[in-house]
């Protein structure tokens, strides 16, 4: 049954999946910061709110899609933010890639409600478009399940992972292999380089064999190395910067994962 979805967060990756929830049917309550936005997915069906409060008070589930531990403090944080304004019924999801400490700390301080998932996702906003989103979920199982036709409208994919934290430690160990694995494709291409062979010949050639990664593919799909780094580089820095704090609070560390993602010809570090 379609649920009223609150949606906080709707930028580069939010917007794609705001439209795809409208298209499933939901009643989606959306605040947006910039103008065009609003605009855009009020056109689309969105119920268009100014504040947070608005949110909390007409949605069941709410989906938050912001960049950083910071803004997710922000919204969800303090007297006024999400947590403390929604029912204790709602559910919020969080697409944040960030630290675990922030999400448990952020739920451990609202203990009777709203529950708190950490939803990290893998996958890009075209992923989004198409429904084929990959969506790792932490906390109560029940409310797990209960959210799943939710993230079911622009999602292929949605793997529980256990208690609240564990998605956000999965997606950070996926996206040091992942930043680890570009760093291989870069030196691979400089290899081939070297042997006199383009870098487009090169990826074109290791989709089709043994050598094929999603890292090789992601790098030829986006334009070539160039192109993947001013793209990629931003996010996989942020993420593996986290995945080094995290790993550093947990008294474990990356080993070999580190020293590739450091030593590559990508700026990643």
């Amino acid at each position: 049954m379609p649920q009223v979805v609150g949606f906080i967060g709707a930028g580069r990756m939010g917007e794609p999946m705001v439209v795809r929830l409208i298209g499933a049917g939901h009643r989606v309550v959306v605040l947006a910061r910039r103008a065009e936005v609003r605009e855009r997915l009020g056109a689309c069906g969105a119920e268009v709110v100014r504040t947070i409060a608005e949110v909390a008070e007409a949605a069941d589930v709410v989906v938050v899609c912001v960049f950083s531990d910071p803004q997710l403090i922000d919204v969800l944080g303090g007297p006024s933010g999400l947590l403390a304004t929604a029912k204790p019924s709602t559910i919020v999801v969080s697409h944040t890639t960030g630290s675990v400490g922030t999400v448990r700390e952020l739920a451990a301080a609202h203990p009777d409600g709203p529950v708190l998932l950490d939803g990290p996702v893998s996958g890009s906003a075209q992923d989004i478009a198409a429904g084929r989103l990959t969506v790792l979920l932490g906390g109560p199982g029940e409310s797990a399940e209960a959210v799943r036709p939710v993230l079911e409208s622009y999602s292929a994919q949605i793997i529980a992972t256990g208690a609240l934290g564990t998605a956000l430690n999965v997606k950070l160990v996926n996206n040091a292999l992942f930043a680890a694995n570009s760093q291989l494709v870069a030196e691979a291409a400089r290899v081939g380089r070297q042997l006199g062979i383009d870098d487009r010949d090169l990826l074109r050639a290791l989709s089709a064999c043994s050598g094929a990664s999603h890292a090789a593919e992601s790098i030829r799909r986006t334009g070539g190395l160039a192109a993947f780094e001013k793209a990629a580089a931003p996010f996989l820095r942020k993420d593996v910067a986290a995945c080094l704090a995290a790993t550093a609070d947990a008294g474990a560390d990356l080993g070999r994962l580190a020293a590739v993602i450091h030593n590559g010809p990508l700026e990643l570090g």
